[in-house]
């Protein structure tokens, strides 16, 4: 499955979260960093929600970058 993944950076480096998976986010110093990490969150998050017996959610969300005049 493919996951929209949010990244972020920060003053340290780089944040990321997924808005189809509440609660999974990872850091990293750099984006390559944070995208690993990320990867590594997510499987071991839907491992987890398989464990408890619980629904893997569908990938949902989109993004798209709007051209805007300032």
């Amino acid at each position: 499955m493919k996951y929209l993944v949010i990244l972020e950076q920060t003053k340290t480096g780089y944040s990321a979260y997924s808005p189809d998976l509440p609660g999974c986010v990872a850091t990293g110093v750099s984006r390559d960093d944070a995208e690993g990490r990320m990867k590594e969150a997510i499987a071991f998050h839907l491992d987890g929600l398989h464990q408890e017996g619980m629904e893997i959610p569908q990938p949902h969300s989109l993004s798209t970058y709007l051209d805007v005049s300032a």
